[in-house]
């Protein structure tokens, strides 16, 4: 039996003494009294070597029980047993060293075992299996640490080490420590993404990465997670966000009620009846529904158990319905959820869509592009159309009719019934197709058929080669360009004529198109006037009827007018060509002086105010208002200016005209006739003012001169 341990203290303490004390016994020695042998050792493994003189023998105590661990042959001490560290770290014996005399001395030699990495560590279970719910808190711990230290007997620090095994599990569970094999929860869980892991925890008495030989020993720990009531319910149908089960998108219901009816059914609802789940399936809460906003006068009522919607009276307004449903979970009203169920109202549909025609036949080649028309059979010119009819309509045509190709992909349909093709057609064939009529608003339909056969490509020639887009991007292009130059050259023509006249552009449109309106009018609603007492000199007149200043004196002065019945007044409000032919007059003069290369003011002479400030300046004025009741009357003003005062013109007066110009523009246009021909001179007469004024009588087709 070995020593015990707290026995071998002291014995350590005196082992130095001891062993030189024996090591000096007369007769007997060994090579090393305090040995060191690695545990594990070979048997008969040779601990020291003893020296014995002649006539004395040597043999081992048998009173010390760690004596049955060695043998003597010869002179060498062995060990004839394997010793483990862990069991017997000391071993301690006796040799007996007995003269011829019969004297015994002893001598003691003390054995250190030598430990060694000869043991694995040890788990207290290596398979565990722990539930985890799936709403547990981050940094929650999930398996103790008592549960999973393991042990060394080697006496050995254990390191430890978690990793995952399946995919896309990482991340979500960690240990404490590398010598803490506590596993806790490092980020929150999501039961629809996985429901179980598997996780491998190491435990080795060196450190990672260590060059020295070592030991691992493994637990495999299965975590189950448990699916917690943490959503509210979904309305079917939905669609998954971003691909993220734990949110579901679900699209508004909508269905239609005749006015004036009720409906004694549930009524049918797209795309489907009012239906929620409890979105944590394995714990599947009972759903509750109602009806929580819109429902005007409660018309409608929602079944709490099974969500059908149905009607409680007649609806005697076309106005729509747009209801609020809520479902909730039953043990929860917390957790809910809200729907939107769009009700129209329409007229009672007698009669369903259906098409006139049993099939249709149509065209196509292959090789097409996507969206290529499908053409009429025998009219390769003219595109494919159903259309489905409706008696309920006086034409027959229903604008809310929608068609769609129900049994295959190849092929598509507008809105409006055209039949395109919906992928590159590889081979010549005939398909059969159903096409479907749908009403959007009473949800009827009509179906037909459609026979399509698909044309072998046909050789292109050269006339029937049309041009491409990018061809007309150059053609376009190239427009452009042309264009953009031809307006430059224009801009320049326009400037530098302008710079040439020295006249603004404006002043020249103006002055061209007064040539082409004033010039050759004539006007044959023009009224004849007759005024008995006003007698002047009747000079030759221009045919045009203009008003030319001449030498001459008023024979008689003008007296007032008569009053003149309603149909001369209307004679006396299209009176306009008297403007026209005095504009006539002033463009003439204009020309003139432009010919002579005078720098001459340009004034109008056509006005609506009174001007007696500007000497020299003669103007026909247009009254603006006519009173033929209050007995108004048309005079002509003698005009006694001296008029020659143009060469002192400057600059100023330039502007001011050409912004008279453009009252004048204004005032011709006015129906209204007030004339005067007036002198805005202060300084004495210089001269007498010939009027001559000529119109025709849109009656009698005569001219008479005023």
């Amino acid at each position: 039996m070995a020593v015990s341990r707290w026995l071998l203290t002291p014995v350590l303490v005196l082992l130095p003494l001891m062993a030189g004390v024996s090591a000096q016994q007369q007769g007997c020695s060994v090579s090393n009294s305090n040995p060191k042998v690695p545990e594990n050792n070979p048997v008969n493994y040779v601990v020291t070597t003893i020296y014995v003189q002649p006539g004395f023998t040597v043999s081992i105590d048998p009173r010390f029980p760690d004596g049955s661990f060695f043998t003597i042959q010869g002179n060498e001490l062995l060990l004839t047993k394997v010793v483990d560290y862990e069991e017997d770290p000391l071993l301690v014996v006796y040799l007996n060293c007995e003269d011829s005399s019969g004297q015994i001395d002893s001598l003691e030699i003390i054995v250190t075992i030598l430990n060694l990495n000869d043991n694995d560590p040890q788990f207290q279970q290596t398979n565990l299996t722990r539930s985890v719910r799936e709403d547990t808190e981050v940094n929650a711990t999930i398996v103790a640490r008592e549960d999973l230290t393991a042990t060394d007997a080697d006496l050995d620090i254990i390191y430890y080490e978690l990793t995952a095994t399946v995919q896309g599990t990482d991340g979500y569970f960690a240990i404490k420590g590398v010598n803490n094999p506590e596993i806790y929860l490092q980020k929150a869980l999501d039961y629809d993404k996985f429901q179980s892991t598997r996780l491998l925890l190491y435990a080795r008495d060196r450190p990672v990465g260590s060059t020295e030989l070592t030991r691992t020993a493994t637990a495999t720990i299965t975590l189950l997670i448990t699916q917690a009531d943490t959503r509210a319910p979904w309305f079917l149908p939905c669609a998954l966000l971003h691909n993220d089960t734990s949110v579901c998108i679900s699209s508004p219901y909508s269905g239609i009620v005749n006015i004036s009816e009720l409906a004694v059914e549930p009524l049918t609802l797209r795309p489907g009846p009012i239906y929620a789940v409890d979105p944590d399936y394995t714990i599947n809460e009972k759903i509750v529904y109602s009806i929580v906003g819109g429902n005007t006068d409660e018309v409608f009522s929602v079944d709490a158990d099974t969500g059908n919607l149905t009607m409680n009276k007649i609806v005697t307004s076309p106005d729509s319905f747009l209801l609020q449903v809520m479902a909730t979970q039953a043990n929860n009203v917390r957790k809910y959820s809200v729907a939107t169920v769009e009700i129209k109202v329409i007229n009672k549909s007698l009669y369903p869509p259906h098409f006139e025609e049993e099939l249709y036949s149509g065209t196509v080649v292959v090789g097409l592009a996507p969206r290529s028309f499908v053409f009429q059979a025998g009219d390769p010119s003219t595109p494919l159309m159903i259309t489905a009819a409706d008696e309920d309509f006086p034409d027959k045509f229903n604008p809310n009719i929608e068609y769609y190709i129900k049994t295959s992909t190849d092929f598509i349909a507008t809105r409006d019934g055209l039949i395109l093709t919906n992928v590159v057609l590889q081979s010549p064939g005939t398909v059969a197709i159903e096409a479907v009529g749908r009403d959007v608003l009473s949800l009827q339909e009509a179906s037909t058929v459609i026979e399509v056969e698909v044309l072998p490509a046909t050789a292109e020639t050269s006339s029937d080669k049309m041009y491409s887009a990018q061809d007309m991007a150059i053609l376009g292009g190239t427009l452009a360009a042309l264009l953009l130059i031809a307006l430059v050259f224009l801009g320049v023509l326009v400037w530098k004529s302008s710079k040439w006249y020295g006249k603004p552009v404006k002043h020249l449109l103006k002055k061209k198109l007064s040539k082409e309106f004033s010039g050759g009018h004539h006007n044959e609603y023009y009224q004849e006037y007759e005024y008995p007492d006003v007698s002047t000199t009747q000079d030759k007149t221009p045919e045009n009827g203009s008003v030319r200043s001449e030498t001459g004196v008023l024979e008689q002065p003008v007296p007032p007018l008569p009053s003149r019945s309603a149909g001369e007044t209307e004679s006396l409000s299209r009176g306009s060509t008297a403007s026209s032919t005095i504009s006539i007059q002033g463009e003439k003069e204009e020309e003139v002086e432009e010919e002579t290369g005078q720098e001459k003011e340009v004034k109008s002479i056509l006005k609506t105010d009174r001007h007696v400030a500007d000497d020299g300046y003669k103007a026909v004025w247009f009254k603006t208002d006519v009173d033929p009741e209050a007995g108004e009357r048309v005079e002509v003003i003698e005009n006694n200016a001296a008029a020659d005062d143009d060469d002192d013109d400057s600059d100023q007066d330039l502007q001011k005209n050409e912004e008279e110009e453009e009252d004048s523009d204004l005032d011709d246009q006015h129906g209204r006739l007030g004339l005067s021909f007036a002198s805005e001179s202060s300084s004495p007469p210089a001269a007498e003012e010939t009027v001559n004024v000529s119109y025709m009588d849109a009656v009698t087709g005569e001219e008479s001169k005023l």
